[in-house]
């Protein structure tokens, strides 16, 4: 036991919970960067982008590795938005308008885009189609991606931010130590709070995002068969 346990009897119970804090922290940045992988992937197949997948870095910070995925996504976002002003540009208005409907079927919707879609890509299928509808304009590009951009920034920028990622292998007393660096000890539960708040923000986002990457491989999968 560490000498300070004595004087903070309940510091053997915080290291526990910063330990399966920091370890849901870490997951949920390896789905992020693994699911904005599936949709580089998926962007650069059907719909001829050119975007570099990520990686996570170990030893770089949490901050760091934050705007790798915040860096990404902006780029995702650039390349859709140029999707979506070119069909806008080739699409009769009454149809542009039909995309933006939520109420409109997805099958009509794939139908409208297939019309002009090779004319943007030079050539194209039906998996680009879907893929342009699934995500030009979606709520997946003006909701899910945004939201997960803002969580990440806010988890840049607070007290996590600083901590590398690398810290979390290495065992509680690691960690724990670098958060103490970071702050007093008057403050090490407030600082667990507010870590709390951010990493639940965060498994919500990345569970959406990571669900909308699916649906969007799996629309592909169908319209491939």
């Amino acid at each position: 036991m560490a000498q300070s346990d004595f004087l903070y009897p309940e510091n053997p119970k915080r290291r526990q919970e910063v330990n399966r804090l920091h370890q849901e922290l870490l997951d949920c940045l390896c789905d992020s960067f693994h699911a904005t992988n599936k949709l580089i992937g998926v962007l650069n197949t059907h719909l001829g982008c050119r975007l570099a997948s990520i990686e996570m870095k170990r030893d770089a910070t949490i901050k760091e590795n934050c705007d790798i995925i915040i860096q990404a996504m902006m780029k995702i976002q650039k390349e859709l938005q140029k999707v979506d002003e070119a069909l806008k540009d080739k699409l009769e208005p009454t149809l542009y308008r039909k995309l933006q409907d939520i109420k409109e079927k997805e099958t009509e919707k794939i139908a409208i885009v297939q019309k002009v879609i090779s004319v943007i890509l030079g050539e194209a299928t039906s998996a680009a189609s879907a893929v342009a509808v699934k995500l030009v304009g979606s709520n997946i590009t003006t909701g899910i991606i945004n939201k997960l951009v803002t969580v990440l920034a806010q988890i840049g920028a607070s007290l996590l931010g600083s901590i590398g990622v690398a810290v979390l292998g290495l065992g509680i007393d690691m960690i724990f130590r670098a958060i103490l660096g970071a702050v007093e000890k008057t403050q090490l539960q407030e600082a667990i709070k507010s870590y709390e708040k951010h990493l639940v923000e965060f498994k919500s986002a990345s569970e959406k995002y990571h669900h909308a990457i699916i649906e969007v491989t799996n629309t592909v999968k169908h319209q491939m068969k």
